[in-house]
């Protein structure tokens, strides 16, 4: 992934979550939820499941409102506004359920994101390499298969592939390893820490796979019923016995083999 984009003179801006709220009826799905990245730094986002992470993405890409609260990009208030307005301001995003053009080649779904990102930030698009990051990803030799006949978990890297190609400042990653083996696994962490060495953007992690969570994020926010309750570096994060009381624990008997009776 040979694809590099030079450092903003400026600084990088931080991507900033202060106090959203979302409910859906009467049922509170976000609380005065806050969290923060800055440029190339790999955040993640882990909780149980229905525990507002995926509507917490959601809102920071604007895909739905939220009711409270707001999330800037630097001095740039994107919350509430439209998902092309976030992508052009520099937040790209993948999908928990794959989102790509099925019927499109992986080359066609690339070049479609590449397209937009020459429209909206032609500053960031000249630095784009088409080849260089399908290569990256395992990807060009099949660049002219339709991408509805991949693999499952080449549509999840080809996604990512394609939110590459927005160019942005931040990456979101919604369950990126979900449907991957041990093997496919290792690979996607060294594949999310070469994202933040070349493109220096920031990158936001959901993920149930607490291994490549604990393994590639720098800073872990923890939600539970629409709250964050924990926020720290993995190790901060593996003791706290709130973690554990609603999340760790849970998820290690869960995965736990059962036992005959």
């Amino acid at each position: 992934m040979q694809t590099r984009t030079p450092p903003d003179p400026r600084g990088p801006a931080r991507l900033v979550v202060s106090g959203v709220s979302k409910s859906f009826g009467g049922l509170s799905v976000l609380r005065s939820a806050s969290l923060d990245c800055g440029g190339g730094e790999i955040v993640g986002l882990i909780g149980p499941n229905g525990a507002g992470k995926s509507t917490l993405i959601n809102a920071i890409s604007s895909l739905m409102p939220v009711d409270e609260g707001e999330v800037r990009l630097g001095d740039r208030r994107i919350s509430n506004t439209t998902p092309q307005l976030c992508a052009s301001a520099g937040v790209a995003r993948t999908f928990q359920n794959i989102k790509l053009f099925a019927r499109l080649t992986v080359r066609q779904n690339v070049e479609v994101a590449l397209t937009s990102c020459r429209r909206d930030r032609p500053d960031r698009a000249g630095a784009i390499d088409v080849d260089a990051l399908l290569d990256g990803f395992g990807l060009l030799a099949i660049a002219d298969w339709k991408a509805g006949a991949l693999s499952y978990g080449n549509q999840r890297r080809l996604e990512i592939v394609r939110a590459l190609a927005l160019g942005p400042d931040f990456l979101l990653l919604d369950e990126p390893a979900a449907g991957m083996n041990a093997v496919e696994t290792t690979a996607l962490i060294g594949s999310v820490q070469r994202i933040r060495d070349a493109f220096g953007c920031g990158v936001i992690v959901i993920d149930h796979d607490l291994r490549f969570i604990m393994t590639v994020c720098e800073r872990i926010y923890v939600l539970d019923m629409g709250e964050i309750v924990a926020s720290g570096t993995p190790e901060e994060v593996r003791r706290n016995p709130r973690v554990i009381e609603v999340y760790i624990g849970n998820e290690r008997a869960r995965r736990r083999p059962a036992t005959a009776h």
